[in-house]
C-alpha cells in the first residue's frame, strides 16, 4: 500500500465509525468455499446462528459477477442476524452491496484511495503479520487490524511463521485500535489468545470445515463471552 506519513487526526477517525460494528469484530468468520463440509450458504447461516458477529467474504479467483452474487446473498443473511459484512480487497463489491467495510492486504489499493472511496462511515481493516506492518496500518488510520498467524494453520503452512501470543501482548502496548487475532485458533487455544490481549478472533477452518458449523461457532462464542466481555471499544 506504499508509505504514508502519519496524519495526527487519523486515530480519532475511529470514533466516527459505528461502535457496534467495531464491537462485532470480536468474533469473525473468514469464508473459504473450498473447505466447506456443508453447503457454503448453509455454513455461513449456521455460523451466524451459532454466534458469529462478522463475516468477511474472502473468495479469491471468483469471476466478478459470481462474487457480486455471493456478496448479495451474504449481505442479506448478515443483515438478518445484525452482523457485520466485510468484503476482502474488492472495494467495488463492498460498495455495490453496501457492506459494512472492506479488508485490505498489502497488495490492495492504497489506503488513502480506499478511504476516499468508501467514506468515513465504513470500516477499513488491514491484514498484518508483524509489528512493522501493524504499526504502519495504525498510522494509515485503519479501524482495526488482523494479526497472525498466531498458530500453525493449513492456509499459511510454509508461508508465514506463527507469531505466538507474545507478539500480541507487545503490540497492545503500542496500538490502541482493535487487534483481531487469526491463524490456527480453535476452542482449545482461544483462551490463551484472548488472555494475551487480542480484542477478538477470526477463524476459517474451525467453522468452515466443521461437521456442525453452528455447534462449532457456539462453542467458540461461549468461550469468548466467558473469557472476555465482547466490547472492543468502551
Amino acid at each position: 500500500m506504499g508509505s504514508l506519513a502519519l496524519n495526527p487526526s487519523l486515530p480519532f477517525c475511529i470514533f466516527m465509525r459505528d461502535k457496534e460494528r467495531l464491537n462485532n469484530l470480536f468474533f469473525t468468520l473468514i469464508t473459504d468455499r473450498n473447505h466447506c463440509k456443508q453447503p457454503f450458504i448453509d455454513t455461513i447461516s449456521l455460523a451466524l446462528k451459532g454466534g458469529v458477529k462478522t463475516v468477511q467474504l474472502r473468495e479469491k479467483g471468483l469471476p466478478t459477477h459470481e462474487l457480486y452474487s455471493l456478496a448479495c446473498e451474504l449481505r442479506k443473511i448478515t443483515s438478518d442476524f445484525k452482523a457485520n459484512f466485510i468484503v476482502n480487497d474488492r472495494v467495488d463489491i463492498a460498495l455495490a452491496v453496501e457492506a459494512d467495510g472492506v479488508h485490505l492486504g498489502w497488495q490492495s489499493l492504497p489506503f488513502p484511495v480506499v478511504r476516499r472511496l468508501v467514506g468515513s462511515e465504513r470500516l477499513i481493516g488491514v491484514s498484518t503479520h508483524n509489528r512493522q506492518e501493524a504499526l504502519q496500518a495504525r498510522n494509515y488510520g485503519a479501524d482495526y487490524i488482523t494479526f497472525g498467524p498466531v498458530f500453525d494453520t493449513p492456509s499459511k503452512t510454509g508461508l508465514l511463521k506463527p507469531t505466538g501470543v507474545e507478539e500480541i501482548q507487545k503490540l497492545k502496548k503500542e496500538i490502541h485500535i482493535p487487534i483481531v487475532a487469526l491463524g490456527g485458533i480453535n476452542e482449545r487455544n482461544v483462551e490463551a489468545v484472548l488472555d494475551g490481549g487480542a480484542d477478538g478472533i477470526a477463524v476459517i477452518s474451525s467453522i468452515m470445515q466443521a461437521d456442525d458449523p453452528e455447534d462449532a461457532a457456539k462453542c467458540l462464542f461461549n468461550k469468548i463471552v466467558t473469557l472476555k466481555c465482547p466490547k472492543i471499544l468502551t
